[in-house]
């Protein structure tokens, strides 16, 4: 069973080019370069808030409790990381292990949606997993369907993200389908791949 690190972040306008920049040059390689990361991805919420998400496959969930990334976080984050995170908003970080279907990687398409469940009864774990594959699974342009289960939350909470090669048509926000699951989703958020900023070549002059 695979695990997953997923975090989501709102910079104030003014340092917003920073943030991308620390993102971009710093956090995403530093972390993409660890023992026991399979992938590092980031993305730009289309529909919801906060405007940036970053997830991360893990070998398990045990890697973030392994010698080198305990050394890159907390006491050990660069000074470029303290200082870019003490001033963004939104922040939610999320890890534990995919339950459904078990080691399946963050895929590439064009749109993603991720619904979040709180405080869920530990029994009714199967169901979110029934009632997600039922909602999604073998729909037009439904490329994955995953379920994880976040171990950071006081209660019981569960993240279905669905990636899709098509737009999301309305009808994908239907909570209903998820009937008496329903009450439990706090979170309801549309993401597209983030696009790295660069100059297209023969357009801009000079570097960066």
């Amino acid at each position: 069973m695979n695990g997953y690190l997923l975090v989501t972040l709102e910079p104030p306008a003014p340092i917003e080019e920073e943030f991308n920049d620390w993102y971009d040059f710093e956090h995403i390689p530093e972390r993409a370069g660890l023992p026991g990361f399979i992938t590092a991805k980031r993305f730009t919420c289309v529909d919801g808030w906060p405007r940036y998400l970053a997830i991360y496959d893990l070998r398990s969930i045990g890697v973030l409790e392994e010698a080198p990334y305990r050394a890159l976080s907390g006491d050990g984050f660069s000074p470029w990381s303290k200082r870019v995170l003490n001033r963004v908003r939104g922040q939610y970080r999320a890890s534990g292990d995919q339950i459904y279907p078990g080691t399946a990687l963050t895929g590439e398409f064009c749109r993603m949606l991720l619904i979040r469940f709180g405080n869920v009864p530990e029994s009714s774990e199967s169901k979110i997993v029934e009632r997600a594959r039922s909602r999604f699974e073998g729909q037009p342009g439904i490329k994955q369907v995953r379920v994880v289960r976040n171990s950071e939350a006081k209660g019981a909470e569960y993240l279905v993200l669905v990636e899709s090669v098509l737009p999301l048509p309305p009808t994908s926000l239907d909570v209903e389908a998820f009937g008496d699951m329903s009450p439990f989703i706090n979170m309801i958020n549309e993401y597209s791949p983030y696009w790295v900023r660069g100059h297209l070549p023969g357009v801009f002059a000079g570097t960066k």
